[in-house]
Formats: structure tokens, C-alpha cells, sequence
């Protein structure tokens, strides 16, 4: 098993590379996103500044697949993205109010790059994902989209047919209706 831990202490002051390869068991704890499988290069590039300032730029590249919201069959997305996050080794708390900075406390001697890996991926995941038209799973379209026309039926019947009212609804029809016959008479 690969691990995602960085030795602060241990870096020399300068320049380290580190690569990683990312597939879907590290987005099995994603909730609410599902990532069926993924199949992603990582590069991140950390410089010692200081005893306690790092700043790492995370590169990652590669595909992960995901359900479409759709048809629900697996559809495969393109990774291609970077991040860069200044680092600070000091204090006694995690900090991350600050948008870039994150402040982690000096009796920590690791950093475990996982969740920041994961989550730099994660955003790459547009709100709605779906097929390009043509190729969702045609079974699957018709079943929804006959749902769909069915309740949309329903709804226009029910809309058209007044006498059919439901009688919870009577007493709120008879207030429009004088309010109606207000207007009209004003």
C-alpha cells in the first residue's frame, strides 16, 4: 500500500518532487460522491522555505469514472487539474480559515497528502455530469422519460378536470373563487 505521508521534519530546505498514483479506493470514503474507479497521476512539488513555511503545488492528471446523473451507467471524466497550498508548521490547532493556507500544529511530523489529493480531484466534477447526447443507456432514458410523460400527464389531466377536485381542496377553491368575483365586481 502506498503511503501519502510527508515527513515535514525530514525535508531538506529546497526544491523535493513526489508523485503518486491515484485509483478508485481512495474515493471510498467520497460521500455524497460516488467514484466508481479512477485512474490519476499526481505530482507535487513541495519547497522548504523555512523551519516551519512549505509550499506544495499538486498536479493531477488522468481520468475517474463516476454515474451518470442520467442513465446511472458509468461515465469517465477527465482529470487535468492543479493546486497549491501554503503550509505553515506552527501552533497548537489545525487551521484552515484561511483560503490556501493551511496551518497545521508543530508537534505534527507528518502531513498525509490523501484527503488533499482527493479533494483536489473531487473538484474537478462538474455539479451535473452526464453522457454527450446519443450515448446514455437508451433503456434506461425511456424508463425515466416515461415516468416523466406519465406524471406530466397526470398533472395536465388533473389541472383540466375541475369537477374532479380533491375535497380537501374545496373550502380554498370557494375562497379564490369569491376573491375572483370581488375583483370583477370592483
Amino acid at each position: 500500500m502506498a503511503t501519502f505521508d510527508l515527513k515535514l521534519n525530514a525535508l531538506p530546505r529546497g526544491s523535493q518532487q513526489f508523485s503518486y498514483s491515484l485509483d478508485g479506493s481512495i474515493f471510498a470514503d467520497a460521500e455524497p460522491i460516488v467514484v466508481l474507479d479512477a485512474a490519476v497521476e499526481c505530482s507535487v512539488a513541495v519547497e522548504r522555505k523555512s523551519d516551519t513555511l512549505y509550499h506544495l503545488v499538486m498536479e493531477c492528471r488522468g481520468s475517474i469514472v463516476v454515474p451518470c446523473d442520467r442513465c446511472l451507467d458509468p461515465l469517465t471524466l477527465p482529470v487535468d487539474t492543479a493546486y497549491e497550498l501554503s503550509l505553515k508548521h506552527e501552533g497548537d490547532e489545525w487551521d484552515d480559515s484561511v483560503d490556501g493556507v493551511l496551518v497545521i500544529p508543530a508537534r505534527t511530523s507528518e502531513l498525509d497528502l490523501k484527503p488533499l489529493l482527493r479533494d483536489t480531484v473531487l473538484l474537478t466534477i462538474p455539479m451535473a455530469h452526464y453522457h454527450a447526447p446519443g450515448e446514455c443507456n437508451e433503456a434506461m432514458l425511456h424508463y425515466v422519460s416515461s415516468d416523466d410523460d406519465n406524471r406530466e400527464e397526470t398533472a395536465a389531466t388533473s389541472d383540466d378536470d375541475d369537477n374532479d377536485i380533491d375535497p380537501r381542496w374545496e373550502a380554498l377553491r370557494r375562497l379564490k373563487d369569491n376573491e375572483n368575483r370581488q375583483n370583477e365586481q370592483e
